[in-house]
Parts: C-alpha cells; sequence; structure tokens
C-alpha cells in the first residue's frame, strides 16, 4: 500500500510521538508499505509521522537511490547498504564540526535549504525484528537519521534554517500547505 505523505501544516508533523512495542498491530506490514511509500515517492528516509501516525518509527533506504537526484555527489561516501530501520529511536550522542548540506523533504516537497547539523551521530534503536542496537554513524548517514529523528520530534528541516531566509520562503511553504505543489506522489494536506 502506497501511503499519502503529510505535507508541511498538517498538524501531525508537529507532534512529538511515542513509543511502540513489537505488537504494534499490523507492524511487518506498515514497514513493507513505509517502504514501498518511500520508493514511490523517491526518498532516502521516512517518518511515521509523515504517513500520519504519531509513534517512533522511521526507515532510511539510500540502496537503491541516484546519489544526484538527492544532492549527493561523487565525493560522498558508499550508501550501497544503507537500508535501516529504526524504531523507539533515541540519538544519545551528536558531536564533530557541523556542515551545512542542502536538505529536502517529502513533507516540503520542491524545496531545498541550507541545513546545517553535526558530523557524527550516537542512536539506540530497535530495527525491525525488535532487536537492539547502538550505533554510529558519520556523514551523510548521520544527516540523514538526524533528519529523519527530527520528524519525531516534531521538528522540519525548516526549523533549522536562518530566520531571514524562512521569512523569503514564507508563501512558498504557505502554499505547500495549501496542497499547491507539482509532485507525482499523493499528498495530504490542511484544508483552510
Amino acid at each position: 500500500m502506497i501511503y499519502p505523505i503529510y505535507v508541511y501544516g498538517t498538524p501531525i508533523l508537529r507532534k512529538k510521538t511515542i513509543d511502540i512495542d513489537k505488537d504494534y498491530p499490523g507492524l511487518p506490514s506498515l514497514i513493507s508499505d513505509m517502504f514501498d511509500t518511500m520508493k514511490f515517492s523517491e526518498g532516502v528516509g521516512l517518518a511515521a509521522p509523515q504517513i500520519g501516525l504519531a509513534i517512533r518509527m522511521f526507515m532510511v533506504d539510500a540502496t537503491g537511490t541516484g546519489k544526484e537526484e538527492e544532492g549527493f555527489d561523487e565525493d560522498d561516501e558508499d550508501l550501497s547498504d544503507f537500508k535501516k530501520v529504526f524504531i523507539n529511536p533515541k540519538i544519545t550522542k551528536s558531536w564533530g564540526e557541523p556542515w551545512t548540506f542542502n536538505e529536502g523533504c517529502l513533507s516540503i516537497p520542491d524545496l531545498r535549504e541550507d541545513v546545517d547539523r553535526p558530523e557524527n551521530v550516537r542512536i539506540q534503536y530497535y530495527d525491525e525484528s525488535f532487536k537492539f542496537h547502538d550505533e554510529e554513524f558519520d556523514g551523510v548517514r548521520a544527516r540523514i537519521i538526524q533528519h529523519e529523528y527530527d520528524h519525531l520530534e516534531g521538528i522540519m528541516f525548516v526549523d533549522k534554517i536562518n530566520p531571514l531566509r524562512k521569512r523569503l520562503i514564507a508563501g512558498r511553504l504557505s502554499a505547500i500547505s495549501k496542497g499547491k505543489v507539482d509532485v507525482h506522489y499523493k499528498i495530504r494536506f490542511v484544508n483552510k
């Protein structure tokens, strides 16, 4: 099943999420459907709030995405094996020199902005089999994780950009929140 993506302005995207357990109803199907939705939408990450669920889960899959489509270039690390499910994640540490990267988001289509994030991250999480992991990631992998993790905290990448720049794009954000955007995937937006 391909879910519609909730876009900027939808209240669920600003809600903090809750932990789930291994008996969460339909979890295997949900994980499969979220991967299908992410692939169909041509994303490298997808968090549960983006499909309307206030639960602490996100997934990443950079294995089949053209790097050039996501702003990556030939100098970026190899992402060919970076496909994971993160359930009840908790970032326990982030460090390193903040670096700027031009980010985009399925919930803010047709808009990319420069965002500073730490280079390294340590995260504890459960995988799709509810096996516990405590791992460190760096570079682009850390960036993707931090972006998706923010969704679980009700934070979007535009919250991290320069306030002046955010004022300059306010009209575009307003249009997105009203569904005035041309995308190839289904979206959900606030009717005002």
